[in-house]
């Protein structure tokens, strides 16, 4: 971590990580890890490319950012989350989704035919996620049929479907809706 004391320490810190990354400049969700409001984020890298954007939004009335300025509370909203991160204790976060996704998998891998494994995605959201998978012709079950069910029934569980599998991110689940979302997916997955 880098201790700054002012907005210039701060500003050359920021500029020499991104630049040693290869960026020059990054944009952050408020929401997903930072548990900020959803309509917030942050802009980090080259001074000069701050200081564009910041021309390219409100006050100035005519800009292309006007439609997407931020009110006070999601900036307040978005300072806390920052500070709130920054104490976190990320490897026993860390820990806590990993044994959520394995609740999770072991649940699914429970059922004959069925895989689920953790995994990273490669480029966004960093944190472990989940994919299910099967043969859907051999099974006569498709991934969709799995994800409308889910989403229909009690309780209501979103699931993303893609080539590979019905995907779920860890991160987002509270203590304890793991099982819950555990026992839907079993119960799903036993007609597969």
């Amino acid at each position: 971590m880098v201790e700054v004391t002012t907005r210039a320490e701060l500003e050359r810190a920021v500029n020499e990580k991104t630049a040693m990354l290869g960026f020059d400049l990054v944009c952050f969700s408020g929401g997903k890890a930072l548990m900020a409001p959803q309509s917030s984020g942050m802009l980090l890298g080259r001074a000069d490319l701050i200081a564009g954007a910041r021309a390219n939004n409100s006050p100035t009335s005519a800009t292309i950012g006007r439609g997407m300025k931020v009110n006070k509370e999601e900036m307040l909203g978005i300072l806390v989350a920052l500070e709130s991160f920054l104490s976190r204790d990320h490897e026993k976060e860390w820990q806590a989704w990993e044994r959520r996704a394995n609740v999770i998998i072991a649940a699914a891998n429970s059922v004959p035919g069925v895989k689920a494994e953790m995994y990273l995605p490669e480029i966004f959201n960093r944190w472990p996620h989940i994919r299910v998978s099967w043969d859907e012709a051999k099974s006569g079950i498709a991934r969709a049929d799995v994800v409308r069910k889910l989403r229909a029934g009690e309780p209501s569980i979103f699931i993303l479907s893609n080539d590979h599998g019905l995907d779920l991110g860890a991160i987002t689940l509270q203590p304890g809706e793991e099982r819950i979302v555990a026992r839907r997916l079993k119960q799903e997955l036993q007609a597969v």
